[in-house]
Formats: structure tokens, C-alpha cells, sequence
């Protein structure tokens, strides 16, 4: 029990040093990025004129230098950055890390009292110690897939609409370009945000093709593949673009009606798989707080371990299975 206390107190200890050393280095690295900034309007002045502009972003991964330098090197940090950026957190991949690491402490400090104050033996205590830890770590990245999620999922819902709005102004007499700043300004967050950097982006001078590009990797959904693919077929073949984006609206609608009609039919599977899931943790805590003593041979006696192991096991072949079962892909 002493040994873990003392890896948590260090652990504790070390987040501290590094928070203070990053409050320390945040002038630093502001003047780094001001640098690199005014270095690549220099390069970017002495290329021809007709070169492409290029537009300057602020892609730092963490506000210290060198832990920016060293997240860099990690393809899966870059992602990670780019999923924060699609859920629209406004934080960094360093900061989203330091989160799992402030979560893994605290859920490992309160695994570990809840154990003692049990009576777990000290290895079973080291055991539950470590998994909720995992759990911990995973915590901040599951808030930020599921804000990711409702974020797509929401996008999907009014994409009609902006759809519908583009197809207007261009039967209107508005250029495309214009066409996409009402949209910005017209249609409610997440569409104006992403269709208003897809006009800044345009606008500052990178091709309509990279920007349409820049819009499916930061929107990665089916629909938004479909538009893109139909406005860049049009530009370079011609044709009514106000009626292929009224049939692409259309389709759109319709393949939502058949989502809907989907989740009506799975709703008793999606309920079930939500009570099966959720009803033994209920239990075990309840009786934790209303009868400790019938439970605590759960987690101390040797068989108890075994039957709770082949709970959890049993527990998420199920979710899958049942989660196999409702999803039907439209």
C-alpha cells in the first residue's frame, strides 16, 4: 500500500512542476510562434507570383516548446488534434494529455480509498487501482468523441438546409463563393463555422477545390463527400448546379427519413442494451452503500474476483453483440 501511495504523491507532484513550468514557457512559445509566423510571410514574399498562397494556422500541439516539439513527432497526437478541432473543444492535444493524466490520478486515488476502506487485500487493491486508472486515462478522450459525435450529428441535421439556402442563392444570380457566405451567416453553428472557413479560405486565395478539400477532412461525413464531389464535377463539366443541389438535398432528407424509421424499429434493442449495461453497476453500489457486508466477498474473497471477472467479461460481449444488432447502416 506505501509504495503506491508514494508512485501517486509523485505523480502528483511531477503534474504540479509541469504545470508551473508551462505557465512559465507560455511567452516563450508565443514569441516562437510570432517567429515562425513572420518567417513564413518572408518565404511566402519571395516566391513567384504565381505561386499559390498558403494560409498560416496555428498548429501547435502544447504551448511548451519543447513538449510541442516531441508531440509533433506522434502521428496519433496529430489526430487526436484534429478530432479536438472537430469537436470544437478549443483546447490542445498537450492539454487534452494533461487532462488524462490529472484523471488517471484522481480516479486511481479514489479506487485505491475505496479498496482500503473495504478491507481489499493489497494486491486486489493494486489491481482495482490499476484498472480504474485506465479508466481514468480514458475519461477526457471518450468526452471529447462523444462532443465530436453530437457535433457531427448535428451538422447532419442542417446540412439540408444549407444546401437548400447554396441552391437558392445560386438561382438567385449569387456566385458560389458569395453563395457560401450567407450560409455563414444565415444557418446556426456548426454549419456557418465550418461553411465560414471555407469562404476565409477561398477568400485569402487557396483554389475553391483545396478549400472544398479542407471542408471534407474537417467534416468527414458522407454527405459533405456527396457535395463536395457533385460542386467539383460541376465546375469542371458545367451544368445547373442549383438543380444537382436540390437533388442532393433531397436524397439527404430521405435517408434521414429511413434513419429515423430505423431507430424506431431498434428502439426496444438500444433500451435493453441500456439496462442490461447499466443495472448490475447499480446494483453492486447500492448494496455498497445499503449492505456492505453482503458484497465485500465480491471484491475480497478469490472467488468473488472470479465471478466478477466473468461479469465484466460477459458484460461487454453482450454490449457488442446487442450494439452489432441495432446498428444498420443507411
Amino acid at each position: 500500500m506505501l509504495p503506491m501511495i508514494l508512485i501517486l504523491v509523485f505523480v502528483v507532484v511531477a503534474l504540479l512542476a509541469f504545470g508551473i513550468g508551462s505557465f512559465l514557457d507560455q511567452r516563450s512559445s508565443q514569441a516562437r510562434l510570432l517567429r515562425e509566423r513572420l518567417s513564413s510571410v518572408e518565404k511566402n514574399a519571395e516566391l513567384e507570383s504565381t505561386s499559390e498562397l498558403a494560409l498560416l494556422r496555428d498548429e501547435m500541439l502544447s504551448r511548451i516548446p519543447a513538449l510541442d516539439s516531441i508531440l509533433r513527432r506522434s502521428t496519433s497526437v496529430s489526430n487526436l488534434q484534429t478530432m479536438l478541432a472537430q469537436a470544437d473543444l478549443g483546447i490542445r492535444a498537450g492539454n487534452i494529455l494533461m487532462l488524462c493524466a490529472i484523471s488517471t490520478v484522481a480516479v486511481g486515488i479514489t479506487v485505491l480509498l475505496a479498496a482500503t476502506s473495504l478491507n481489499v487485500p493489497a494486491q486486489q487493491s493494486t489491481i482495482f487501482t490499476a484498472v480504474g486508472a485506465a479508466v481514468g486515462a480514458f475519461l477526457p478522450y471518450a468526452y471529447a468523441s462523444y462532443r465530436r459525435t453530437k457535433r457531427f450529428q448535428k451538422f447532419e441535421e442542417l446540412f439540408p438546409e444549407a444546401i437548400d439556402t447554396l441552391a437558392r442563392a445560386v438561382r438567385a444570380g449569387h456566385a458560389f463563393t458569395t453563395a457560401i457566405e450567407l450560409i455563414a451567416n444565415e444557418i446556426s453553428e456548426p454549419i456557418a463555422s465550418e461553411f465560414r472557413k471555407l469562404f476565409e479560405e477561398q477568400k485569402f486565395g487557396l483554389p475553391v477545390r483545396d478549400a472544398l478539400i479542407n471542408l471534407t477532412e474537417r467534416v468527414p461525413l458522407v454527405d459533405v463527400k456527396f457535395f463536395v464531389t457533385a460542386v467539383m464535377l460541376q465546375r469542371e463539366t458545367g451544368g445547373n448546379l442549383a438543380e444537382i443541389l436540390d437533388n442532393l438535398s433531397y436524397v439527404i432528407r430521405e435517408r434521414f427519413k429511413i434513419l429515423r424509421q430505423v431507430r424506431v424499429y431498434t428502439a426496444q434493442g438500444r433500451l435493453t442494451m441500456m439496462l442490461l449495461m447499466g443495472l448490475p453497476p447499480v446494483i453492486v453500489v447500492t448494496l455498497l452503500l445499503v449492505s456492505p457486508e453482503f458484497i465485500r466477498p465480491l471484491f475480497t474473497d478469490p472467488i468473488g474476483h472470479t465471478f466478477l471477472l466473468i461479469g465484466i467479461v460477459l458484460q461487454t460481449v453482450g454490449y457488442f453483440i446487442i450494439r452489432k444488432v441495432i446498428q444498420i447502416q443507411v
